[in-house]
């Protein structure tokens, strides 16, 4: 389990009646990191410095209860052909509530009104991408490959 601040008052359960979703903006970037930080520690995450979020809040999304930071998800534009989606993140007590699926629901949009053609997702969590939309593009036929030529940045910056 992530250890994060609690986000609703002890007792009480978080409602998505209370949760705004809006476009990031680089104002968002400390509380985004703040967010992502318990991830990153425990490796779920990768490490992103502030600028890497910042850039990331022009295609992307963060989820809010009041002036709190409870989620964010963004996409990476490479080319017409293909975005990837990173940072979904999802404070541990709004999870199972439908706000990532929410996150990713906007970042397909952006993609689409962006016009591209495919948003590629890499994750441990298949079958929750799966209930989003994501397959492989040719079943059986191929598999993304990676050739590794630095370590992974699991420190957090």
């Amino acid at each position: 389990m992530v250890n994060a601040p609690p986000v609703s008052p002890p007792g009480q359960s978080l409602s998505m009646d209370e949760v705004t979703v809006r476009q990031s903006t680089p104002l968002d970037a400390q509380a985004i990191h703040a967010l992502m930080r318990p991830f990153v520690s425990q490796h779920l995450l990768l490490s992103r410095t502030e600028a890497e979020i910042i850039e990331l809040t022009r295609h992307g999304f963060v989820a809010m209860v009041g002036p709190r930071c409870i989620g964010f998800s963004a996409i990476e534009v490479y080319s017409p052909k293909l975005a990837e989606l990173q940072c979904l993140a999802v404070h541990p007590e709004a999870q199972r509530l439908g706000l990532g699926r929410k996150l990713v629901g906007h970042c397909i949009e952006r993609a689409r009104t962006l016009g591209v053609m495919e948003i590629l997702a890499i994750s441990s969590s298949e079958d929750f991408l799966k209930s989003c939309g994501f397959d492989y593009s040719l079943p059986d036929q191929k598999k993304a490959l990676f050739c590794q030529l630095r370590p992974r940045n699991f420190d957090d910056n």
